[in-house]
């Protein structure tokens, strides 16, 4: 006899999608959008797939899979990506902004009282217990991703290659994620099983009933469609709002100046990273702590820490950094501290994701016309794997920075080494919100400090 539940009902494809309608979701998701990329695109998943029945699950997956191979914040693209679809270039535009917006907002907010008060004993003790639970964020995220993805001894292959390639032999990132598209093009001839993408779909008791508004064979909107005059359209109109910027700021300020320095510096981090907000922040350590000395390597993962607590793409650490840089390079003088700061967040944020609506805008058209097409998605297949390998490598970065704060020949931080266990315990095996082990390994460090 069968025992399982029945469902209630059946999601029902909505008959029409109303542009107020959808901005009032991706509002509210700019709001709720908690627990990094992995987090934002599960939400997604749940939300427009399976309840609103907004898009079906393997033009979500399609999407996703693009998204994934472009450089800059996957979740935040992804939602660029369904807004344009849905609703044409506003609703893409809408989309994106809205996602991004809650989030710097509250990014300078804690900013400001990081930078202002952050000496304080209180808000350095619940730091100290905040940098372990980081660090066990980021292995979780390895996890999580590794067990959608490493379906194969291929795949885990590619992952362990990539790990070694950036963590021992600091191979760029880029040259890591042209040889997996490589291997996958390849797989995808040889061992199309494997490479096809089809182990994203294998979970079918979450696979929704019934059609979605875009289903699997509903046709690519006019809008959607690929044309050379759209492809030339908005290549003109993002290159012009690009140079207009950097024009202003260089006129401002001078060619010098750590504002466009950080323009020049964000649009490269926005262009040369791959893999989505953990891949793209050892680039941004390397940036903004080595070169320009801008924060510090403590700064920058409480700056981590600060994106892990707040709604909104991770990437958005990144208008932590600016903040910070502008705040300590005093760039309107030192009783202007917060200007500089709420300018430079805003400059950084503007410079990293002016690429990813580009991309989408862009190549979004040719995307559409190419699901379930295997030649195109085995290389992101491939692609996928490799992330694993350089997320875990930036897991082991993080662990060496508060395990040994002061090197290899400084002392080990046992505290830190137990915050870390307990908080990847009730990450991984208990599943508990990440907010809540945030708090808690806050007040746990302010503990053990005060101790």
């Amino acid at each position: 006899m069968d025992t399982a539940l029945p469902r209630p009902t059946d999601p029902v494809a909505p008959a029409s999608l109303s542009l107020s309608e959808a901005l009032r979701f991706w509002l509210k998701l700019g709001f709720i959008s908690f627990g990094g990329p992995a987090g934002q695109i599960a939400l997604m998943h749940e939300e427009l797939v399976d309840r609103r029945r907004w898009i079906s699950e393997k033009r979500f997956l399609h999407a996703l899979n693009y998204c994934m191979l472009l450089p800059g914040p996957e979740a935040q693209q992804l939602a660029t990506y369904l807004g344009w679809l849905l609703h044409r270039t506003w609703g893409g535009i809408l989309a994106g902004v809205l996602f991004v917006l809650p989030s710097l907002f509250i990014i300078i907010a804690l900013a400001w009282l990081y930078m202002a008060h952050g000496d304080m004993p209180v808000i350095a003790g619940i730091f100290y217990g905040i940098k372990p639970a980081v660090t066990a964020l980021v292995a979780q995220a390895a996890y999580r991703v590794g067990s959608r993805s490493l379906k194969s001894s291929w795949h885990w292959g590619i992952a362990a290659a990539a790990f070694v390639a950036i963590f021992a032999l600091n191979v760029p990132f880029p040259l890591i994620v042209i040889a997996a598209a490589a291997i996958g093009f390849i797989g995808g001839k040889l061992r199309p099983e494997v490479f096809g993408g089809s182990s994203h779909e294998k979970s079918d008791a979450r696979q929704p009933v019934g059609a979605a508004l875009i289903d699997d064979d509903t046709p690519t909107p006019p809008h959607a469609q690929f044309s050379w005059r759209g492809f030339w359209r908005v290549s003109l109109v993002c290159l012009t709002l690009w140079g207009i910027a950097m024009g202003v700021l260089a006129t401002a300020f001078g060619l010098e100046s750590p504002l466009v320095q950080m323009g020049w510096f964000f649009t490269k981090a926005a262009l040369m990273t791959f893999g989505g907000a953990y891949a793209v922040l050892p680039y941004v350590y390397q940036g903004a702590v080595e070169n320009f000395h801008w924060l510090t390597a403590t700064q920058m993962i409480d700056g981590l820490a600060l994106g892990e607590t707040t709604p909104g793409p991770l990437i958005m650490v990144v208008s932590f950094v600016a903040f910070v840089g502008g705040w300590t390079k005093a760039i309107f003088g030192v009783d202007s501290l917060l200007l500089a700061g709420v300018v430079a967040a805003v400059i950084g944020t503007f410079f990293t994701f002016l690429p990813s609506f580009f991309f989408i805008f862009l190549g979004g058209p040719f995307i559409e016309s190419t699901h379930g097409n295997l030649k195109f998605t085995a290389p992101l297949v491939g692609i996928t794997a490799a992330v694993v390998g350089v997320i875990l490598n930036l897991a082991v970065f993080f662990a060496y920075h508060v395990v040994w704060p002061q090197g290899f020949a400084g002392h080990i931080e046992w505290p830190s080494i137990a915050i870390g266990l307990a908080a990847g315990i009730a990450l991984l095996r208990f599943k508990i919100n990440v907010i809540y082990v945030i708090v808690a390994a806050g007040l746990t460090g302010l503990l053990a400090q005060l101790l």
